[in-house]
């Protein structure tokens, strides 16, 4: 799939830069080819600044993060995002060390290793089935979820236009974390402050949009999901990974109902402010799949003997059916 350099997109660059004041440092590593078409995520008005002029929302630029998330948006995500920075902290997140984030998803001296593990293995079964092959290089994706960047790290290296999107924009565990990528990149990748259900790019600009193990804290899946579409070009994909699965909806609710009670106890809050996803079903998947008029490829990578006999396990010790990790595709017709 071949990747035109929009005029927009040079237009909204340009206009990035001369708005970005003190960051202009940082912005300037967005450069045009790679920086997308954005619209108002307020108005959805097509913009070629950062201001719109039409309903007067401004998307400040700090450290070369761009802020798409409007002021009340911002208000309804204050208290997850202190509750969610506060439990990654205590868990041990991030590190101050480039190493430590060059290194990722394969080595991590930080966090849950198992959920590293999952991750690293996940990834390499992306590049095997999805980025590697003809026509690879050059290809638009949008990192939903990106949080420290590592996923857009990676495929900038392969040569991809990966643009990051989160809520989180600290230097530990969120957007500002790229800034340890920055020496071994042309430029860093633009990284936008926003959330799945209201992105602030243009229609059928991107060749892949993946979730990446972000799926499940959407609110609203079904717009989340549309959003993703709508960004994706004709022919293009979109992709859930590492977003827990269950046979079974009771399942899911069980492992909700536990890590609540665990984050109260360990760390002083429930982290439910805002009501996530959580969790898919193949029975949540294909009401999906209805809305939107798809149809799911399934890709199963391999995480090993011993995760593969974890199911049968908790059956034997009498335990809630632990979470499966597919990857789910859906192509735009």
């Amino acid at each position: 799939m071949a990747i035109a350099h929009e005029k927009a997109g040079v237009a909204s660059a340009v206009s990035l830069r001369r708005e970005a004041g003190n960051d202009g440092k940082d912005v300037r590593n967005a450069t045009s080819d790679r920086f997308p078409r954005i619209r108002c995520p307020r108005c959805k008005a097509s913009l070629e600044t950062l201001n719109c002029d039409f309903c007067g929302l401004t998307m400040r630029v700090s450290r070369g993060i761009v802020h798409a998330l409007p002021p009340d948006r911002v208000s309804h995500f204050a208290r997850f995002i202190a509750d969610y920075e506060h439990i990654r902290k205590a868990e041990g997140r991030g590190s101050t060390s480039d190493e430590f984030y060059l290194n990722l998803p394969f080595r991590n001296i930080s966090g849950p290793k198992q959920q590293w593990d999952v991750r690293a293995l996940t990834y390499s079964c992306l590049m095997d089935e999805i980025f590697w092959g003809d026509g690879s290089s050059g290809r638009a994706v949008l990192d939903l979820g990106a949080g420290n960047c590592w996923l857009s790290y990676r495929l900038a290296l392969a040569g991809l236009r990966p643009v990051a999107v989160d809520l989180l924009t600290n230097d530990f565990d969120g957007l500002g974390a790229a800034c340890h990528f920055e020496k071994q990149l042309p430029g860093l990748f633009p990284r936008f402050q926003a959330e799945l259900a209201c992105l602030p790019f243009e229609d059928d600009q991107f060749d892949v949009v993946i979730f990446n193990a972000s799926f499940h804290y959407a609110e609203d899946p079904s717009r989340a999901l549309g959003e993703a579409l709508r960004c994706v070009k004709p022919g293009g994909i979109a992709v859930i990974a590492d977003t827990p699965w269950y046979s079974k909806d009771e399942s899911g609710r069980a492992m909700v109902a536990e890590r609540r009670a665990f984050f109260l106890q360990s760390y002083g809050t429930a982290s439910d402010s805002i009501q996530s996803f959580e969790y898919l079903t193949d029975q949540r998947l294909d009401a999906l799949a209805e809305r939107h008029s798809i149809e799911w490829q399934v890709l199963y990578p391999s995480y090993g003997l011993r995760w593969l006999m974890r199911p049968f396990v908790a059956k034997l010790r009498g335990r809630r059916e632990p979470s499966r990790f597919r990857i789910y595709v859906a192509k735009k017709c």
